[in-house]
C-alpha cells in the first residue's frame, strides 16, 4: 500500500512511502511544508527537525511522536492527539492547538508566541522555559510544569492551574480572569489557594505574587 502526503492546498505529492501506515516511521529532517497530515495515524512517528510549517495536522494521532525541533509556524493541530508527544525545542508560532489533547507532553523551550491554545488539555504536560506568549484561554493546565516559562501578555482567562508549578515564571500583564489555581505553586515558590477553607487575600494572586 502506498500512503501519500499532499500539500493541503495544491494537491502535489510532497512525500510518497510504500508501507501500510506512517505509524512509527522514521521522518527525521523532512521537508513537508504545508503537507495535508490530517487525520492520520502518525503515532510514534519520528519528524525530528523537520520542516512541517503551516502543515494540516487536524485530527491526527500524533501519540508519543517525536517532533523535536521541528518547525511548525502556522501548522494546524486542531482536535490533534499529541499525548505524550515530544516537542522540545519546537518552533511553532501561530500554530493552532485549539481542543488538542496534549496531556504528558513535553514542551520544553518550545516558542510558541501567538498559537491558539483554546480549549486544549495540557494536562501534567512539560513546559518548562516555553515561550507561552499565547492564548491560552480554557486551556487544561493542571499539574503542568510552568517552570520559568514566558507568559508575559498571555491570555490565560478560564484556564485550569490547579497544582501547576508556575516558580520563576514571568506573568506580566498576562489575562488572568476566571484562572482555578487551587494548590498551585506561584512564580516565587508560594503555594496558592490551596483548599476551600483556606482564608482569600485581601488582593488579587497575581497581586499578591507580584
Amino acid at each position: 500500500m502506498v500512503v501519500q502526503i499532499r500539500h493541503r492546498e495544491t494537491g502535489e505529492i510532497l512525500l510518497e512511502k510504500d508501507v501500510g501506515s506512517l505509524e512509527g516511521l522514521r521522518l527525521e529532517g523532512v521537508k513537508l511544508p504545508g503537507a495535508n497530515l490530517a487525520n492520520m495515524n502518525l503515532v510514534e512517528v519520528d519528524l525530528q527537525n523537520a520542516d512541517l510549517r503551516g502543515a494540516d495536522f487536524s485530527g491526527a494521532d500524533l501519540s508519543r511522536a517525536n517532533l523535536q525541533g521541528a518547525y511548525l509556524d502556522n501548522a494546524i493541530f486542531r482536535g490533534a492527539r499529541l499525548v505524550g508527544a515530544n516537542l522540545t525545542d519546537v518552533i511553532a508560532r501561530h500554530a493552532d492547538f485549539t481542543d488538542a489533547n496534549m496531556e504528558h507532553a513535553r514542551c520544553r523551550y518550545a516558542k510558541l508566541a501567538d498559537s491558539d491554545f483554546t480549549g486544549a488539555d495540557l494536562r501534567h504536560s512539560d513546559l518548562t522555559l516555553a515561550d507561552l506568549r499565547c492564548n491560552l484561554n480554557n486551556a487544561n493546565l493542571m499539574q503542568a510544569d510552568l517552570r520559568s516559562a514566558d507568559l508575559t501578555g498571555a491570555n490565560l482567562t478560564g484556564a485550569n492551574l490547579s497544582h501547576a508549578n508556575l516558580y520563576d515564571a514571568r506573568l506580566a500583564n498576562a489575562q488572568m480572569s476566571r484562572v482555578k489555581l487551587e494548590g498551585a505553586i506561584g512564580p516565587h515558590g508560594q503555594r496558592v489557594g490551596w483548599g476551600t477553607s483556606q482564608q482569600k487575600p485581601k488582593r488579587a494572586w497575581w497581586q499578591v505574587w507580584g
